[in-house]
Parts: C-alpha cells; sequence; structure tokens
C-alpha cells in the first residue's frame, strides 16, 4: 500500500481540467462521494481542498504508523506486501522498492527462511491470526529474533482484503531461553554426575524428573518416570501402604522430612534406601518443588538386622541350659576330637559331627565356631529333630507376608539371621527330602529363597551339621540324599561314647559335683573310690548328659560332705534273651560285644524296628550303631541271604 495517494489525485485532477470550472458538478444522490459529501455539486476548488484535507490526514497517519515503537506491515491477501512502516526499513536498510511484494523475504535468515514461508502460507490458507518466530537481519547484518504476528482484515462480505501484522524483537528473550535451557543442561549433567538418586517433584509429591543414577538404578526412562505409577513400580507395596499417611502429611508440612523404603533394582533385587525430602520456595515463600534424594542403605539395615537377630539368639542361648560349659578329658579319644577342631576351624569347610545322643556334639560345634574367622559373629543352633516338618522350611529359609495360614508377616530365617557366622544343624538327619534339596542348594549355590518368594538372597554361612544317625543307611534306605551327604561329610568328625573315654569320668564327675554343689550352696569335700569306680563301671547309654543328671541329683540328696550316689541308680537292666544264653566273658567290654552279637544274629542283621536287635537288648538304635561301631562288629555278616 502507498498511504492515502493511492486514491488518485492526479485521476480527479485531470477530470477536472477538462470541465468547465465555472460549472457544477452533478453527483447522484444514490452515489457516495470522497469525504461523504454525497449529493452535492463540487467545483475543482472543492476537490483540490478535499484532497489537501486527506494529504494532511494521511501524514499524521503515517507519522503515527512510522512512531509505533514496533515494526508494522501490510500484506495483500495474497501474501505478498503492500506497505511497511519507515522503523523497517530503518532497521532492515531496505528500501520501499527493495521490499515490496515478496522482496522482503531477503531480510530474513536463510536457515528460517523456509519455515517462515510454510508457516505464512499455512496462515494464508487457514484465514486465521497466528505468529511466527525468525530472525530479521539487521542493517548492519546483524540477525536477531523477532516475533511476527499477523491478523486477517476482512471486508463486509467476510473477505480477506489485508493483513495486517508487527514485528517485536525477542532477541533478549530468546537468549535467556537459551541460557535457562543450557543452564538446565548444565544441572542435569551435574546433578546425573552425582552417585547418588536425586528425583525432582511437584508440591504434590508427583515425579517430575530423575538423575542418571536413578534410570540405571531402576533401568526406567524418563518418560517411565513422569508417569502416575511410577512409586508404585519402583518401591515395595508394603513400604507404600505403611508410609502413605506418613508421608502425604509430610508433603503438606512442607519441611524438610526423610523415610525408608524398599526400591526396586533393575535386576529384581529390592534394596533399603533412605529418601530425603528438602522443599524449594520461591521469593514468596510458596512451595514449588521437592528435591527427594535416595541413599543406599542395604548395608546398614542388614546389619542392624543382623545385630538384632544376633542378640535375641544370645539371649535365646543365655535362657537355655547348655549341656556343660566346657571340654572336660584328656582321654586318647577326646584329644583325637580336640586335634580335628583346631585343624577344622579355621576353614569354611562344612562340618559333620556324628556321635552318639549325649557325648556333646553341640559342644564341639562351639569350640569350632569359637576357634573360627566367624567367632565375632552368630552362633545359630536349630534342632532339626524339633521342629515340625510343616514348619522346618520356615524355620530355616524365613517366609513371605501371606506365604501360608498364619503368616502374618514377614519372617527372616535362621539362615539369614546367620549370615556372616555359623549355623549348627542338630539332627540334620531328621529333615525331609524337600528341606534337604534346599539346603543342598544353600551349600552350592550360596543362596536360599524364603517360602512364599522366587527371589533368592544370597548368604555367606558355615554350616556345621551333627547326627546321631548312620546317614549311609539313610542313603542306602532312600531317606537322605547322597549328594547331601557327601556336602556335609567334608570334614567328618566322630565324638567317643563315654564308656569309651572311661579315663575322663572321674574328671567329669568332679567338674558337674563342684558345678552343681555351687548352685545348691553345698561343698563336698571328698568322692569316695566306690562312687567313683560304680561310675566308670556303668555303661552310660545316655552318655555325659545322663551322668550329668545322675550327679545333679545326687548333689540335691547328699547331706553330707561326702558325694556318693545310690547304687541302684546305676543299673542297667537288660531283658533276657529269647535263645540260649551267650555265656559271660571275664571283661565288660567282651560281655558287651558278645551280648550285641547274640542280639545280632537273633535278629539276622537288623538292627531298628520291632524285630530288630535294638529292641531285643531294651537299648536305644542310636546307642546300639554306636557301640556296633566302637566294638568293632560287622553287622552283616550275621544278615542271611
Amino acid at each position: 500500500m502507498s498511504g492515502l495517494e493511492s486514491i488518485r489525485r492526479k485521476d480527479f485532477t485531470a477530470s477536472a481540467k477538462t470541465a468547465d470550472v465555472s460549472e457544477a458538478l452533478a453527483v447522484s444522490s444514490a452515489r457516495k462521494g470522497i469525504g461523504g459529501f454525497s449529493g452535492q455539486y463540487r467545483t475543482g476548488a472543492d476537490l483540490e481542498k478535499l484532497f489537501d484535507e486527506l494529504k494532511i490526514s494521511e501524514d499524521k497517519f503515517r507519522v503515527m504508523i512510522d512512531t509505533i515503537p514496533a515494526l508494522v506491515w501490510c500484506n495483500l491477501p495474497d501474501g505478498s506486501n503492500e506497505f511497511l512502516n519507515q522503523r523497517w526499513h530503518d532497521y532492515t536498510g531496505l528500501s520501499e522498492e527493495e521490499a515490496h511484494g515478496w522482496g522482503w523475504r531477503v531480510a530474513f535468515h536463510p536457515d528460517d527462511q523456509e519455515k517462515l514461508l510454510d508457516t505464512w502460507k499455512g496462515l494464508l490458507l487457514s484465514g486465521e491470526p497466528g505468529e511466527i518466530e525468525a530472525r530479521l537481519r539487521r542493517f548492519d547484518g546483524e540477525y536477531r529474533w523477532f516475533l511476527i504476528r499477523g491478523v486477517p482484515h476482512r471486508d463486509e462480505s467476510g473477505k480477506i482484503v489485508n493483513w495486517y501484522g508487527t514485528l517485536t524483537d525477542i532477541e533478549d528473550h530468546k537468549r535467556a531461553e537459551q541460557k535457562l535451557r543450557q543452564d538446565e543442561r548444565d544441572l542435569r549433567r551435574i546433578t546425573d554426575a552425582i552417585p547418588q538418586s536425586i528425583v525432582i517433584q511437584s508440591p504434590e509429591g508427583i515425579p517430575l524428573y530423575a538423575n542418571q543414577a536413578v534410570l540405571d538404578y531402576t533401568g526406567l526412562t524418563i518418560e517411565d518416570v513422569t508417569t502416575s505409577d511410577f512409586r508404585a513400580r519402583i518401591f515395595h507395596s508394603e513400604d507404600l501402604e505403611r508410609l502413605r499417611e506418613e508421608r502425604k502429611a509430610a508433603l503438606l508440612r512442607g519441611i524438610p522430612f526423610e523415610i525408608e523404603q524398599r526400591a526396586l533394582r533393575k535386576d529384581g533385587q529390592y534394596r533399603w534406601f533412605l529418601i530425603r525430602y528438602n522443599p524449594f520456595h520461591d521469593e514468596q515463600g510458596r512451595l514449588v518443588r521437592w528435591y527427594a534424594t535416595g541413599t543406599d542403605i542395604e548395608d546398614r539395615k542388614r546389619a542392624e538386622e543382623r545385630t538384632r537377630n544376633e542378640n535375641v539368639a544370645l539371649r535365646e542361648e543365655i535362657d537355655r541350659s547348655s549341656l556343660f560349659e566346657e571340654i572336660v578329658g584328656s582321654s586318647a579319644a577326646l584329644r583325637q576330637v580336640l586335634s580335628q577342631v583346631e585343624k577344622v576351624s579355621p576353614t569354611d569347610s562344612t562340618v559333620l559331627i556324628s556321635g552318639e545322643t549325649g557325648t556333646g556334639k553341640e559342644l564341639i560345634a562351639r569350640a569350632v565356631h569359637k576357634r573360627s574367622n566367624r567367632s565375632a559373629r552368630a552362633f545359630i543352633r536349630v534342632n532339626c529333630g524339633a521342629i515340625s516338618p510343616s514348619l522346618i522350611a520356615s524355620e530355616l529359609f524365613g517366609h513371605e507376608k501371606g506365604a501360608f495360614t498364619g503368616a502374618l508377616q514377614r519372617r527372616i530365617g535362621r539362615f539369614e539371621a546367620a549370615d556372616g557366622g555359623t549355623i549348627f544343624l542338630d539332627e540334620i538327619g531328621d529333615l525331609s527330602i524337600e528341606v534337604q534339596i534346599a539346603l543342598l542348594r544353600v551349600l552350592q549355590e550360596r543362596e536360599f529363597e524364603r517360602v512364599g518368594c522366587s527371589q533368592s538372597l544370597p548368604v555367606d554361612v558355615r554350616v556345621l551339621a551333627a547326627t546321631n544317625r548312620d546317614l549311609k543307611s539313610g542313603v542306602n534306605a532312600g531317606t537322605f540324599r547322597q549328594d547331601l551327604f557327601y556336602r556335609l561329610n567334608v570334614f567328618p568328625i566322630h565324638l567317643p561314647s563315654l564308656s569309651e573315654r572311661v579315663d575322663d569320668i572321674p574328671l567329669l564327675v568332679e567338674y558337674f559335683v563342684d558345678r552343681y554343689a555351687q548352685k545348691a550352696g553345698k561343698k563336698f569335700k571328698d568322692i569316695t573310690s566306690k562312687t567313683l569306680a560304680l561310675f566308670q563301671r556303668y555303661l552310660w547309654p545316655e552318655n555325659i548328659r545322663e551322668l550329668q543328671n545322675v550327679i545333679e541329683r545326687a548333689v540335691i540328696l547328699c547331706d553330707n560332705e561326702t558325694f556318693s550316689i545310690d547304687e541302684t541308680w546305676l543299673k542297667l537292666e537288660l531283658p533276657p534273651p529269647s535263645g540260649p544264653v551267650v555265656p559271660l566273658a571275664a571283661t565288660l567290654i567282651e560281655r558287651e560285644k558278645q551280648m550285641i552279637e547274640a542280639g545280632l544274629a537273633q535278629c539276622q542283621g537288623r538292627v531298628s524296628g520291632p524285630s530288630g536287635a535294638a529292641h531285643k537288648l531294651g537299648i536305644p538304635r542310636q546307642t546300639l550303631d554306636a557301640r556296633i561301631l566302637s566294638l568293632g562288629i560287622n553287622k552283616h555278616r550275621f544278615k542271611t541271604s
């Protein structure tokens, strides 16, 4: 547009010169003239005056447009330029002729022209107002960012007759945005370099961003972090339920707080984290962000739990009466056992302790633990024969909440409690095949699973086992796994029965008499030789445990300063054999051997069961097995083919 001069003043002036200036110009009353003077006669002088007024008005309008602190433009419906204000020309250095039509394009950055034209053509087609950002070249050759706004102007019929718009310098704004983005990138690089989990959250606690440490730990993407179920995906459901109200209340308070919860690692393992929440407020004091940092405290939690378990185990041991407080004796058989203990203790080898009931298998296990590198950690004892078969797996390996009826909460097992220390499995021969399989896995893989959980847990435990059964016979009978037997029997230690340690009996008697006399508030000056001889002649089928019980009873009943017992307490009555009586040998050992061989012969080599030799002789099967072994009796020669 060339301004109000587009009214074509020259055409009207030429028409006036060809007419008689004295004659009036007739204008139809149905036609509107310039300036609204319709239905009137105008002379050439009137027209000249009218054009002068219009020129003055146009100049004022032009001055106003040129004075506006913005670059103003007017385009035709096809998008070509019709008018640009003086500020535009001054800024770009282009003349009216250079910028007219589509010439204005050269003023924009070459890299922006394609996008600029595509967007502009899109606005022309839609007929809707719009905005475009592009770089405009200044007269000195510098490019600056401008915001281009355009709106259509329509006639009474709705047809677009022109496009009007402005260009506003936004260079400072763009630079501020760029700096802000750069600062944000720098901040993210810094937070990504921090080896600690960081999550930025909204005032309501909704995750907005997580640093690289979080993504590496969880295996999630930044898009996953901003989803509504992010917390449910990474935190343990029990912790979410437990901490829901506490976290909600803390977020509302708007002050720093911290919580402990388990986070799921990308390999499927949960680890404990300490989550610290720190609020960020704007200049008006409004809460705008929460910054949550996570610190891995799994090792600390394990140490705390291990300490609690060890304390529980210690209290159990204090409350429970042990069989004896120390090893007493100096016989050759006992010295051989102690030599084995000294050799195997510093290693991590599995030890299988065998022997009759009451020989002190647990005492030997404790001696191995105390002399090992694990002596500062827990010693956990489990009597496998005293626990219900349906509960033994839970007792050993723990269970998850809801694993079975009555499992109201998670419970850690004895293996987990003994992590880093020693576990002593007494009466290991009583384990079911299913539990034997799980125990074999612990020995082989050093990991286990809680009942009701498919997640494997690593464990570092030394296993000591004890039995009064013949496990080899169990292997042959199919009641004990052969592979487990060889895993347990890495270092076997066999405890001699008390009858094989006759030389230790006087020392044991003196030790137990002194022990129980102190408890009873009594003092004995001596022990008769008759009493000692009686102790040494007795077979002690229940071994040291029986000796301990007899002495405790005698201490209670003795009223003088000389310790003695009733001889009737130590009579071993054997049922008469159903066959011919075996002649008694000169010595007690030979007589015992002959009686056992006679019993085996009558039972065709069978030891256990209603028709076995143990039942015939009236002694426990375990005792008979031990005596057969110690006396060197080959029970297989009594079996019939």
